[in-house]
């Protein structure tokens, strides 16, 4: 799997950075076998060519929160607006533009019963050129989250992997975020790689206090680093969202699958329209159709699957992308 723009050391530095964001270039450069320069030079041109950054990510799924994806059928015209609207929330994380320009589809991690409410029940029904809205709350994440589509590359050993891997703290506790971490998780959702002293300026505690509170939060799962980055940019430039109706007996199943599939970004099961939500992310649309009479084809127990191809994405975990 690589581009003609960037070779396999790219990527083993960009899944190196989803096992451990927080690396030194120098610990990376000791796994993946060339000088801390060489990293340096290579992630630097990764920021600039790939849009690469490494942002830290509150895991609702483990701190019992909401999650849920939002399929708006917009006037054609509006779907742009209605998109960058959103994107300028907080509780929004990923947003796409599809099925021609009359679709936005979403997803968002709502903090409380006050923002859920106010985002399904007030804003979106009241904002004229939304024509329906449909909803899925997510149930089970089978894939995604801190396991990135990047471990599907297969460019790191499992050595390299547990070499990488941060230490773990002996009983971190359970996974939660306190109010005095905000902070803290405010610097880190801008630079997932901010240096300690540039957190202790942020937050105003010691450096020692920071490093073990940092520490605490991701041995607990409450926090992951996740790297994000243009997949056209290592030539997979086409994405599309799948909605999937499976049997019940088989919802496991075909979730488990899907997981296994190296096609497959994201793949949860969820209460809504369809019982199952999916992100594949592939060179082209040929490679999709292969995909879907193929590999999802063949999954007993699948009753009616739904593309809807992204023509643009607009916003990425914590931040928007820029045409």
């Amino acid at each position: 799997m690589e581009s003609d723009t960037f070779d396999k050391l790219d990527l083993q530095l960009l899944d190196a950075l989803e096992v451990n964001g927080r690396a030194s270039f120098a610990r990376l450069g000791e796994v993946l076998g060339v000088s801390d320069q060489t990293i340096a030079r290579r992630y630097r041109r990764l920021c600039a060519e790939a849009g690469l950054r490494v942002v830290a990510i509150r895991d609702a799924e483990r701190l019992g929160q909401d999650q849920w994806t939002l399929r708006l059928r917009c006037v054609p015209d509006s779907a742009q607006v209605i998109a960058e609207a959103l994107a300028k929330r907080p509780d929004t994380n990923w947003i796409g533009i599809a099925s021609g320009g009359t679709e936005v589809i979403f997803g968002t991690r709502p903090r409380s019963q006050g923002d859920r409410d106010d985002l399904l029940l007030g804003k979106l029904p009241r904002t004229p050129r939304v024509l329906e809205i449909r909803a899925h709350q997510m149930l089970h994440r089978f894939y995604g989250g801190p396991t990135g589509w990047l471990r599907k590359f297969r460019v790191l050993t499992d050595d390299q992997v547990a070499a990488l891997r941060p230490e773990a703290l002996p009983a971190p506790g359970p996974a939660r975020i306190d109010a005095d971490d905000e902070p803290l998780l405010a610097a880190l959702e801008r630079d997932g790689r901010a240096t300690y002293p540039e957190l202790q300026r942020a937050t105003g505690r010691s450096e020692s206090a920071v490093k073990r509170r940092l520490a605490a939060l991701l041995a607990s799962a409450a926090v992951y680093l996740d790297v994000e980055y243009r997949s056209e940019a290592i030539g997979y430039p086409f994405a599309a969202h799948l909605w999937i109706t499976t049997t019940t007996a088989a919802l496991t199943s075909v979730g488990e699958a899907l997981a296994a599939h190296d096609e497959i970004a994201h793949a949860a099961a969820t209460a809504g329209p369809c019982n199952m939500v999916a992100t594949v992310v592939v060179r082209n649309s040929a490679d999709l159709y292969a995909y879907l009479s193929g590999p999802l084809g063949r999954l007993e127990g699948v009753q009616h699957v739904e593309a809807s191809p992204f023509l643009r994405r607009v916003k990425q975990l914590t931040y928007q992308r820029r045409p």
